[in-house]
């Protein structure tokens, strides 16, 4: 992987003077992708970084586990359930926790209804740049020219009642979990520009925000979806803030059912949670998440004149990550 951001960097027209990078925590990523570029110039390593966070999901759908027969891991259970399936760990929150079905469909529904809103209104137009490509017909081959101007996974119209007629997605685990309030296979990519304030001014570059914090916690690998719930209070108790002193959340929607379990647990006003929909109708690609939550968040920030940005996602292996931003712009 390491060659491929080399690879993008210079497609992308930068110098071969130019260094770069690649960092992997499954979910948070992107967000991680931000921490590390700050540090660096923070650190004095570098001026300028620019974090990205990119997937895609169809052509790297299959994870492949390279643990299958090692013993060792197979003795410790918590490295074991490691290897659980997503779905799976989406079915241990919703019955360890009593996420109901009607729960998780009803905050799908919101999603999209949100999201719909959102796209209609023409909130995400500041956050998108159009992509020109080439897309091939998978049945006849025939290759056409289009340029991608907003996110296809929002399904207007979308309702509880039409949700609630989906037939779960992961029967052998459980049967709250479905493709209607689970996130979707999702390509995508974000990226944010990074620099000292003083560079900022002396480049005459615009201020759109400033990069707070960010903190990183464990959790039991099955459950890996309460992330967040674990990773908020961290940061939160590190800067001396609570919940109430936020002003826009953007919180991973992988499945409602960890969704639906951090709303409720960290008593976060669903008003200031994901105001334009999240992963459930957006999409979840995964390296690109805890980069295009942040750009999505200072984004509603911008519109609202709202401060006070936090961000969270959980991940994969029982990890969970949250970040705050203070808008500028």
């Amino acid at each position: 992987m390491a060659n491929k951001i080399r690879m993008a960097a210079l497609t992308a027209g930068f110098p071969n003077t130019t260094a770069a990078h690649i960092v992997n925590r499954f979910c948070s990523s992107g967000l991680l992708a931000i921490q590390d570029i700050a540090q660096q110039i923070a650190g004095g390593s570098i001026d300028i970084g620019i974090a990205i966070g990119a997937e895609s999901m169809t052509e790297n759908s299959k994870i492949r586990d390279p643990f299958s027969a090692s013993a060792e891991i197979s003795a410790n259970q918590e490295a074991e359930d490691c290897k659980q399936p997503m779905g799976q760990t989406s079915e241990n929150v919703g019955n360890d926790f009593g996420i109901t079905r009607e729960m998780q469909d009803r905050y799908a529904a919101e999603s999209y209804k949100r999201a719909e809103v959102a796209q209609k209104a023409g909130w995400f137009n500041d956050e998108i740049l159009p992509i020109t490509t080439v897309v091939v017909d998978p049945k006849t081959g025939e290759k056409k020219t289009v340029t991608v101007t907003a996110d296809e996974g929002p399904r207007h119209g979308t309702t509880f009642e039409s949700l609630s007629k989906i037939r779960p997605a992961f029967p052998q685990f459980g049967d709250k979990s479905t493709g209607g309030n689970s996130s979707q296979v999702t390509d995508g990519a974000a990226a944010l520009l990074l620099m000292k304030r003083s560079t900022a001014q002396k480049l005459g570059q615009p201020i759109l925000a400033k990069y707070v914090y960010s903190t990183v916690v464990g959790l039991a690998p099955r459950i890996m979806g309460i992330g967040p719930s674990v990773a908020i209070p961290k940061l939160l108790s590190k800067l001396n803030l609570t919940i109430k002193d936020i002003d826009v959340v953007e919180l991973n929607e992988a499945f409602a059912s960890m969704a639906v379990y951090c709303l409720n647990k960290l008593e976060i006003p669903h008003e200031i949670m994901n105001v334009r929909g999240g992963a459930i109708a957006l999409g979840h690609p995964l390296g690109a998440t805890g980069a295009r939550q942040v750009v999505t968040g200072l984004s509603e920030c911008r519109r609202t004149g709202k401060k006070l940005l936090l961000t969270s996602m959980c991940i994969g292996s029982g990890q969970g990550m949250a970040g705050l931003f203070v808008n500028e712009a």
